[in-house]
C-alpha cells in the first residue's frame, strides 16, 4: 500500500501544482487512499519532496531530484532557509522559527538534516517550528546562528 501511495503522490505532484499538505491529502483521499496528515507528512519526508518556487510567485512540491536540488548539497540548507524563514527568536530553552505559510516542514527538515550541538529535538507545524535546546545559552547561540539565514532581520 505504501509503494502505491508513494507512486500516487509522485504522479499527483507532477500533474497538479500542489503546494500544501492538505491539498495532497485531499487528492489522495479522492484516489481512495485512507491517509492522515501525519502519513502525508512522513511520505513527503521519505520521498524527499521539496517546495520550489513557481513562475507565478507560488510554490509547489517536487522531488528533490526533479527540482535539481541535491539532497545533501551544502547550499540546500541556506537556500531553503532563506526562501522559507521570516524570523528566529528564542525564550528559555526554546527557539521559534517563523516561516512563510506551508514552509515550516521544509525548513525544519533541512535543519534536522544538519548536525547541531545541544539540540534535543524539533516540532514543526505549517508556518512555525520549534527547536528544544539543552540550555538557554545554547538556544541563544543557535538563534543567533540561524538569524543570518532569515529573509527579514529582527
Amino acid at each position: 500500500m505504501k509503494i502505491a501511495r508513494h507512486q500516487a503522490i509522485l504522479d499527483l505532484i507532477e500533474r497538479y501544482p500542489i503546494d500544501r499538505q492538505e491539498d495532497l491529502l485531499a487528492h489522495l483521499r479522492e484516489l481512495g487512499f485512507d491517509v492522515t496528515q501525519a502519513t502525508v507528512s512522513r511520505d513527503i519526508r521519505e520521498l524527499q519532496l521539496v517546495k520550489t518556487a513557481t513562475g507565478n510567485g507560488g510554490y509547489r512540491y517536487m522531488s528533490a531530484a526533479a527540482s535539481g536540488k541535491v539532497t545533501h548539497s551544502p547550499n540546500r540548507f541556506e537556500t531553503i532557509f532563506r526562501e522559507s524563514v521570516l524570523k528566529v527568536d528564542y525564550a528559555g530553552h526554546m527557539v521559534l522559527v517563523k516561516c512563510f505559510s506551508g514552509m515550516a516542514n521544509a525548513a525544519c527538515e533541512v535543519f534536522d538534516a544538519k548536525a547541531w550541538e545541544d539540540v534535543v529535538g524539533t516540532l514543526s507545524g505549517d508556518d512555525t517550528f520549534f527547536i528544544l535546546m539543552r540550555s538557554e545559552e545554547a538556544a541563544k547561540d543557535i538563534a543567533n546562528q540561524l538569524q543570518q539565514y532569515t529573509t527579514r532581520r529582527g
